[in-house]
């Protein structure tokens, strides 16, 4: 008979599933990793790559101070009180293993980043920080994967980091920002092709690292192997079944760790669970994102938590129709949001989430959904949009009716159906704030978060320009996001909580198939990445110890 008694099913393959992989394996078991589609990483190999990780032991050396107390004042601040999927257990068990996952992983061989200057969401908080307490990993070269090297989910192998998108966004306004693009593209990344190697930095030297160490540790990574279902006996999980080959197959093991992700890209479970209207054309979350394994853990019983909610942003739909995630576009000088009645209804250059709850707020009072980006000339002019160069607009952008171009504000609303003199007048508004320096309306540019992504040539606040110099722009905001949040209950331990509170035996979950630790907020960069890393270590550790 098969002896199972040290086998791990990690299903998945992202940030959450293979740190878990990693540290079952380190524990003493044998993982083996199912990923459901022909590509490793899944969102997280198409993410900025950052783990927000309080008191981590990077931001200590860079001299940038934290505590766990405070850490904690700050999650309990801005995350408030959500119900169990956020207990007072489960920050405690993020604050105190997420500087110690750094520390194991470190000594594995991983390889982090840490740049000051990447804001908490919310630095103005109680104990909140205007330096950031986020890492990322540092470059890595592709070629070392083998021929595993072109089996990543990657959107964009190019070697920057998260601070290095700021820069760019500038590299048409100011001369440090240029020279550090022509430093990014010529040495970085041609440069280093020239040499040999293939650098990726974000979430393709996120996902590759972890990769990397799986593969030497010879852990085994299934792909184009989605689990069908869980096994169950006697209420306890004992293993899963799977399509291997265009085969089901049984997979016995003493524990089961899901890490799949949500259910982004699952219309029904997001007609049913999320607020309307809603559509799975808006998420920029990978294609394999089903929620297959989510309802598997349903179906055996599991309780869910914020099923209603997701890691929210504005997005556009480009002139290929693909969903683009908006940062810099909303942020940055010389254009603003408004509702179809022509008002805005936030600061633009706030946190992706809150911007997704306030247009969804917005849309049950004034039709918001779409909203709309106002800008002028200058704005297309300084500022990339999207992959669009600043001043580069290729006429199939307006035939596609990605964008919208007018000689005033008044066609401009008419293009759009926007009401006009609602618009008029919201432009004369903000142009005073812009010439005042301050927005009296949402507070724009006032906090160190906004101004990441900002302009510090435009004076006095580097987030407000005036919006005066046709032509004019719009280009319609949807409600996108970068994964569900919602998803199993589980404790501090990562173990899957039944329905009746207690245990679901041999069923762990990490990551977008866990219902988050973050509550309905996002503290700061990278809180999708960190505490599923922070988790999937704690499910794979604590899956070692069950007899």
């Amino acid at each position: 008979m098969e002896d199972t008694s040290k086998r791990v099913v990690v299903v998945g393959s992202g940030s959450a599933a293979l740190t878990a992989a990693l540290a079952a394996k380190e524990a003493g078991m044998e993982p083996v990793v199912l990923e459901s589609t022909h590509l490793v990483g899944g969102s997280s190999a198409m993410s900025g790559g950052g783990l927000w990780i309080p008191n981590n032991p990077l931001m200590l050396k860079a001299g940038v101070p934290d505590s766990m107390d405070t850490a904690r004042l700050y999650m309990d601040t801005v995350i408030g009180e959500v119900g169990p999927a956020s207990s007072p257990e489960r920050r405690s068990a993020f604050l105190e293993q997420g500087p110690r996952m750094i520390d194991w992983l470190t000594g594995l061989g991983y390889r982090f980043s840490y740049t000051p200057g990447y804001a908490d969401y919310y630095p103005e908080a109680p104990g909140g920080s205007p330096k950031g307490r986020s890492v990322e990993p540092d470059f890595f070269d592709l070629k070392k994967l083998g021929s595993w090297q072109d089996k990543l989910n990657i959107v964009m192998p190019i070697p920057f980091h998260t601070l290095d998108a700021s820069q760019i966004s500038l590299s048409f306004r100011t001369l440090s920002a240029f020279l550090h693009t022509a430093y990014v593209i010529g040495i970085r990344t041609i440069g280093s092709s020239l040499i040999g190697k293939k650098l990726s930095g974000l979430g393709g030297a996120l996902i590759g690292q972890l990769l990397y160490l799986a593969l030497q540790r010879s852990i085994p990574v299934w792909l184009n192997c989605p689990m069908r279902e869980l096994l169950v006996e006697n209420g306890a999980v004992v293993g899963v079944v799977a399509e291997k080959e265009g085969k089901r197959i049984e997979i016995r093991a003493k524990a089961v760790i899901l890490a799949a992700g949500g259910f982004a890209r699952n219309n029904d479970m997001r007609q049913k669970y999320h607020p309307h209207p809603i559509t799975t054309d808006w998420t920029v979350a990978t294609a394999g994102d089903l929620g297959g394994p989510l309802q598997a853990g349903i179906d055996a019983g599991a309780a869910t938590a914020l099923m209603e909610d997701a890691w929210w942003g504005p997005v556009f739909i480009d002139n290929k129709g693909v969903s683009q995630f908006m940062l810099w576009e909303r942020s940055a000088p010389f254009g603003f949001i408004v509702d179809s009645s022509g008002k805005r209804f936030m600061n633009e250059s706030a946190s992706y989430v809150d911007c997704g709850h306030w247009q969804y707020e917005r849309n049950r009072q004034v039709p918001a959904i779409p909203a709309y980006m106002i800008a002028d000339a200058r704005h297309r002019q300084y500022y990339p949009f999207g992959t669009l160069l600043p001043g580069m607009t290729p006429k199939e952008v307006y035939e596609s009716g990605m964008m919208v171009k007018a000689d005033s504000i008044r066609e401009l609303a008419e293009k759009c159906g926007i009401h006009a003199d609602n618009l008029e007048e919201t432009v004369k508004r903000f142009n005073q704030f812009a010439a005042s320096g301050k927005d009296a309306d949402f507070q724009r540019g006032d906090s160190a978060y906004d101004r990441v992504y900002s302009d510090p040539r435009v004076k006095p606040n580097p987030n407000l320009g005036p919006v005066e110099r046709a032509p004019f722009f719009a280009v319609r905001v949807w409600p996108g996001d970068l994964g569900t949040k919602g998803g199993l209950l589980t404790d501090q331990f990562a173990r899957v909580l039944h329905t009746d509170g207690q245990v679901v035996p041999g069923l762990y979950a990490a990551g977008n198939t866990s219902a988050s630790v973050m509550g309905h907020t996002y503290p700061g960069p990278g809180s999708t990445i960190g505490p599923a890393m922070v988790f999937g270590m704690i499910a794979g550790r604590h899956a070692a110890t069950l007899k």
